[in-house]
């Protein structure tokens, strides 16, 4: 699929935010449409279980040999339902299966958005170390201008000229890494969004506020993590099947209508019947409980690994936030200015000056990674939030 011409570029005019690229690939993602109709049709399939039987008509004719034609029949009309109070059990299950439906494909959704906003917060950082090389390229230029003119005036030498021409290489090979990884993260998103285009020009982070108090983060974060919610409201749904399967050993009623007619008269009468479940429902309350037991341990499992994660994460907010407090970024573009004056004034040679730009450089891109991965692990702490 040939890009959009706006998605060559790392920034356009009309560029959706992340909010928007995210509401709509939530809208065009074929994955999550599938979902929403598996879960409508796990949903239908569950309250089919707590419907009436089918009605049942019987039509039996009896012939006798001094008869011509039909001597009697016997018509039955009935239909045959559960126990009354079980339907109400059932009812109450199945919505808390419904919950549990709803609840797994908002983890669903919230995981599929989540990879959609690191992979734009992956293009916001490649867009701004686009910005970076091509200052370097044009430094490189500049230098490279200059650095041959002071050599054919006999002042340079063909090393240091040499020394230019590689670095400009080392940008260009640099540049063309970041425009494949650019449009890898592009495809991505398109692919995320159907295919359909999509104004991908981000340039800056969200805001986000340095977390100081684990406490609260932690009673925030597990009041809303949908992954835990699914999980209780599964479990809650376990333990009100094991209430079904008890009544399950009601008998099951049926109700109808009869009549029978031979040559002289008719009758008429009604049918009453009852069936009790000795053998359909053995072991069935055993298997409820088991259930309900193992629902029970994997809410406690997904709560500890949940609380683990948030440890995790919060600990590792607090390194990657000390670590972008340690680069001056206004210091390192200044050293570079400075850098820059003194190799055009003849106090550093073009090998002396990129060994001094090359340290300045890299602790530049590291800063733009640091930063990249702060916002990274901010959006999974808030990742219930999109």
């Amino acid at each position: 699929m040939l890009l959009p011409a706006c998605l060559s570029l790392p920034a356009v005019a009309n560029a959706q935010s992340i909010d928007e690229v995210l509401h709509s690939i939530e809208q065009n993602n074929k994955a999550l449409q599938a979902l929403q109709s598996n879960n409508e049709a796990a949903k239908l399939e569950a309250r089919t279980t707590n419907s009436l039987g089918d009605f049942s008509v019987q039509y039996s004719p009896f012939f006798m040999p001094d008869v011509n034609g039909i001597s009697s029949s016997e018509l039955v009309v009935s239909q045959g339902f559960d126990f009354p109070t079980l339907y109400s059990a059932r009812h109450k299950s199945n919505k808390l299966k419904e919950e549990a439906i709803d609840l797994q494909y908002l983890a669903s959704r919230r995981d599929m958005l989540l990879e959609a906003k690191n992979l734009c917060l992956d293009l916001i950082r490649l867009n701004r170390e686009k910005e970076l090389l091509d200052e370097r390229k044009r430094n490189a230029d500049e230098l490279l201008v200059f650095f041959e003119k002071r050599l054919q005036e006999g002042d340079a030498s063909v090393i240091e000229v040499n020394k230019v021409k590689m670095e400009r290489m080392n940008v260009q090979t640099e540049v063309a890494r970041n425009n494949a990884a650019h449009r890898t993260v592009v495809q991505s998103l398109l692919a995320m969004n159907g295919n359909l285009p999509l104004e991908l020009g981000l340039t800056n982070y969200p805001e986000v506020n340095p977390i100081k108090d684990y406490a609260t983060l932690h009673d925030q974060v597990m009041s809303v993590d949908a992954t835990v919610r699914a999980a209780d409201a599964t479990m809650r749904a376990a333990a009100k099947d094991v209430n079904v399967n008890k009544q399950n050993w009601l008998p099951k009623l049926e109700v109808g209508y009869r009549r029978n007619t031979s040559l002289q008269e008719a009758s008429n009468g009604f049918l009453a019947g009852v069936s009790l479940p000795l053998f359909s429902n053995r072991k069935q309350v055993k298997i409820a409980r088991a259930q309900s037991v193992s629902a029970q341990l994997q809410l406690d499992n997904i709560r500890l690994q949940a609380e683990a994660r948030i440890q995790s994460l919060f600990n590792e907010t607090q390194q990657l936030y000390e670590a972008l407090q340690a680069y001056d970024m206004d210091l390192m573009r200044y050293t570079l200015d400075m850098l820059k004056e003194a190799v055009l004034g003849g106090q550093l040679s073009s090998i002396e000056y990129y060994v001094e730009v090359d340290g300045v450089y890299r602790n530049m891109q590291a800063y733009m990674e640091v930063e990249n991965q702060y916002q990274k692990v901010m959006a999974e702490i808030y990742k219930n939030e999109l």
